[in-house]
């Protein structure tokens, strides 16, 4: 295909924002209220180009349940409309929109290149090519093609919400193939920019590991260790959740991929030493925290020390635990500053979930861990504040729990 005739396709993009270019313009520019009937012709028209959209389809999309007397009426009116802005928008003249037998379609005369279609063909080229890297390549592409949800803007019209979850799937499941290619292949820079790419389109799904895994492998421990840390905290801060039994997977196999060089004792023990204590307590990630609470126990089991796990939660004025709300993140990491400053340095901080901590308290009694309550209590509550905290304590040698504590001493209300 030669560049005048390349250059005299319509490129539609359906992924993320919808636009129309022609020859490098834009076609829509900002779209007036008074043109989202046009636009949603256009998507109509233009992703259903092979089996066309019929005339009740149409009606029910544009108009939905407005109270409209003439409706087919109303559709010419659009149909019209649509084919005199297209005129007029620097598009050759043609019979832009046919219609046969109450069926619409785009006109054959101007070739579209929409990217979902692309992405469908350039999947159906990856499965049927032998070729090991040309297939590699076709999956690249069309993992890339998607750029986003399906028309994003309008994802609650029902056939639009129905294509986005169609694409959705595509992209997920051509990610999944293309990793195991390039995992198959060794080629981790490549798989290191797809889970980026993947991660910034559709985060909270995951695709961190997929990153995780590339930097790994390449030798990158300083680099997934941090997105590792950067993960955690956008889980926590975006869905209160603990991060994901495949990343935490992915730590462990970073520890066991650590190969240092070779040094004296007395080096490697600098290197380990934390450096100047800062005061408070020991504020981990989760994974770090589960390791030493193991360790722990295994210390235990030579009797000694008494050490107990505490679950701090923030509450409502009511007593409940506190899920959502735009005041959990501030609560939140006002109850981590509070736990810090409240118990002492060896005793280790983690924070579990949106409005929720963990601390291991070492060497320690249950009327110390009463002590610790009040001191945290003392740093959280402000003024006539009326959430709280809520306590529970179990022994680390698995005594029963104790019961949560709800008393004055565990949660003040004004």
């Amino acid at each position: 295909m030669g560049k005048e005739t390349e250059a005299e396709v319509l490129r539609v993009k359906m992924f993320g924002k919808f636009s129309m270019r022609w020859k490098g313009e834009s076609l829509i520019g900002e779209v007036k209220s008074s043109e989202s009937q046009f636009i949603c012709l256009m998507e109509m028209l233009l992703h259903n180009r092979e089996q066309g959209v019929t005339r009740d389809q149409l009606e029910h999309t544009l108009f939905e349940d407005r109270d409209i007397d003439d409706v087919h009426h109303a559709l010419r009116t659009v149909i019209y409309n649509a084919r005199k802005k297209l005129r007029s928008s620097g598009l050759p003249e043609a019979d832009y929109i046919r219609i046969d037998k109450g069926v619409y379609t785009w006109t054959q005369e101007i070739p579209v290149e929409e990217d979902a279609t692309e992405m469908e063909r350039l999947i159906r080229e990856a499965e049927a090519e032998e070729d090991p890297v040309r297939q590699k390549n076709l999956y690249l592409d069309a993992c890339y093609k998607y750029s986003g949800e399906f028309l994003a803007n309008q994802i609650g019209t029902v056939w639009i919400a129905r294509e986005a979850r169609k694409y959705r799937e595509l992209f997920f499941d051509c990610m999944e193939k293309t990793a195991e290619i390039l995992r198959r292949t060794s080629d981790y820079y490549q798989m290191e920019e797809l889970g980026k790419y993947a991660a910034r389109l559709h985060p909270l799904e995951n695709w961190e590991t997929l990153t995780m895994e590339a930097l790994v492998s390449m030798g990158r421990y300083e680099d997934a260790v941090r997105l590792y840390e950067d993960t955690v905290d956008l889980y926590f801060q975006e869905q209160g959740l603990r991060p994901s039994d495949r990343l935490m997977g992915m730590l462990d196999a970073l520890g066991g991929s650590l190969d240092h060089q070779y040094a004296m004792l007395d080096d490697i023990q600098q290197d380990l030493t934390q450096g100047a204590i800062q005061g408070g307590g020991y504020a981990v990630p989760y994974p770090v925290f589960q390791g030493i609470y193991r360790m722990v126990e295994r210390l235990m089991e030579r009797g000694g020390q008494a050490v107990y796990l505490m679950l701090c939660t923030v509450v409502d004025s009511k007593g409940n635990p506190m899920r959502q709300g735009a005041a959990l993140d501030e609560l939140s990491e006002r109850l981590g500053e509070a736990i810090q400053c409240s118990v002492r340095h060896s005793d280790t901080i983690t924070r579990y979930g949106r409005g929720q901590y963990l601390v291991l308290l070492v060497n320690t009694t249950l009327e110390n861990c009463q002590i610790v309550q009040k001191r945290i209590n003392m740093h959280f509550i402000i003024g006539r504040q009326r959430t709280g905290i809520e306590y529970h304590v179990n022994s680390v040698i698995c005594e029963p729990e104790m019961p949560a504590q709800k008393g004055p001493e565990d949660r003040t209300h004004g």
